[in-house]
């Protein structure tokens, strides 16, 4: 070459080229492209998915206890002269529901923290 240089070579690595990515999604949900809301509408699949098997787990296991109090014993026992399926309902849902809530937090938070990996967030 006479007079001018070439400029040198620059290597391009993905770590380098992932952030320009993460900008462009992020753009992509805060300006709800198609592609934005196809990512929200999945965050929200997700999330409501989980609510659904949530669901479905507690209404599984608390609609067991009637049949149990029907079919077994535990219909017409006592203790401390309270019957056990008032006992039971009164007293031993609550932690199962307390659980089951705390379960769907959980996994609902790790939804979203993977949705802001995705976005870059």
């Amino acid at each position: 070459m006479t007079g001018s240089q070439r400029p040198g070579r620059e290597r391009v690595v993905l770590a380098e080229r992932r952030g320009a990515r993460l900008v462009r999604t992020r753009v992509e949900v805060a300006e709800q492209t198609e592609v934005g809301a196809a990512m929200i509408g999945g965050l929200i699949r997700a999330q409501f998915g989980l609510a659904v098997r949530v669901g479905l787990v507690v209404v599984g296991a608390l609609g067991v206890l009637p049949l149990l109090f029907a079919l077994g014993p535990l219909g017409s026992a006592e203790v401390f002269g309270v019957r056990v399926p008032w006992a039971l309902l009164g007293v031993a849902v609550y932690p199962v529901l307390f659980v089951a809530g705390l379960v769907y937090v959980r996994l609902a938070e790790r939804n979203e923290q993977d949705f802001g990996e995705l976005t870059g967030d």
